[in-house]
């Protein structure tokens, strides 16, 4: 992709990162189920700027390695409902159910719509086959003893298993893996830094969207 097109592509990024606390604040109403305090206050001063350079950061790394790809429209909503996802658990530790379930169905029609009209029929069953290994690997770390896994991520994981199968194999197990990898790390720095303990809960959604950034742009 061009200078030209991928600076539009950041400014979207911008301005999808501008909106993204009014997208989570419908989720963070008070009186809303399992609410629970997070690490993040998502309207603050310092989250607004920070949310509206993760935008520009997420949408132009998906430009700059897929500009090609048909599907990066795609990719790009599927990244602006994962932005107020990020900021929704990092909040108050959920996922919710309508917009884990917009992203798989952005995916899942976006996809169609893209494979029916550009001669990509053959990317659509490694697709399906991503989010069912997704689906698969997930539930057996969620039923592990003393996992802290939620089925809010194993849903979320399946959702962005789609994409990550469009995108290959490759791309498929670096998804997998790097949110194990970020979490831990994560978790290592809130210890060191005295902002969590050891038996404190910590969201997990963060860090499957960052694993699937990442996933994507190495792919």
């Amino acid at each position: 992709m061009s200078a030209g097109p991928l600076t539009v592509v950041v400014l979207l990024g911008v301005l999808a990162g501008s909106a993204t606390p009014a997208l989570a604040g419908r989720f963070l109403a008070p009186g809303s189920r399992d609410v629970r305090p997070g690490l993040l206050v998502p309207g603050s001063r310092r989250a607004r700027p920070g949310l509206a350079v993760a935008g520009g950061v997420v949408f132009g790394g998906l430009a700059a390695a897929h500009g090609d790809d048909p599907a990066l429209p795609v990719f790009l909503l599927i990244a602006t409902v994962g932005l107020a996802l990020s900021v929704v658990d990092l909040a108050c530790l959920r996922l919710p159910d309508p917009l884990v379930g917009t992203t798989a169905a952005a995916g899942t029609l976006g996809l169609v719509a893209v494979a029916a009209t550009g001669g990509e029929l053959l990317r659509l069953p490694t697709a399906a086959a991503g989010a069912a290994v997704s689906l698969i690997v997930g539930l057996l770390l969620a039923l592990l003893p003393g996992s802290q896994l939620g089925f809010g991520d194993v849903k979320l994981a399946t959702a962005l298993g789609l994409p990550l199968g469009w995108l290959g194999w490759p791309a498929l197990a670096w998804g997998l893996a790097l949110p194990h990898v970020l979490g831990g790390v994560w978790a290592l720095a809130l210890l060191a830094a005295g902002r969590v303990r050891r038996d404190t809960a910590l969201p997990f959604g963060p860090a499957i969207l960052a694993g699937a950034w990442l996933a994507a742009l190495i792919a």
